[in-house]
């Protein structure tokens, strides 16, 4: 039985995620002590720069992945996929993976801009769940 296409972009958004998590923890301990990355962490230890703006970048990740897995999931459920559904997995996909490098540069209109074509996509696959 063949996949259907948006659950492998949500498939691939997972990796896109977990790519960002371990790109953001590498680069945050590079700034901080490893013996306080393997303790309890009870005192916070700030980072900066790059490993800031990756840090930063992964918890927005994680703010629009939840609609975007909810989303999908739902158009599936309902069977409610075509190219509305197809189009907006796409863009979120892709808007996430360029997000990152974006932001680790530290470019902040494109940055904007890839976020908001992000959160259309989503709004593609909800539009999608609810015509007839």
């Amino acid at each position: 039985m063949k996949t259907a296409a948006e659950l492998q972009l949500l498939a691939a958004a997972i990796v896109v995620g977990i790519v960002q998590l371990l790109w953001a923890a590498v680069a945050a301990r590079g700034q901080q002590d490893l013996k306080w990355a393997a303790g309890p962490r009870d005192e916070p230890m700030p980072i900066h720069g790059v490993a800031a703006r990756l840090d930063r970048a992964f918890r927005n990740f994680m703010e629009t992945f939840p609609f975007f897995a909810a989303a999908v999931l739902v158009a599936y459920l309902a069977a409610k996929l075509g190219t509305l559904t197809l189009w907006g997995s796409g863009l979120y996909v892709a808007a996430r993976a360029l997000y990152v490098p974006v932001y680790a540069a530290g470019i902040p209109r494109l940055r904007t801009l890839i976020w908001m074509v992000s959160l259309a996509g989503i709004g593609m696959i909800v539009t999608a769940i609810f015509l007839a």
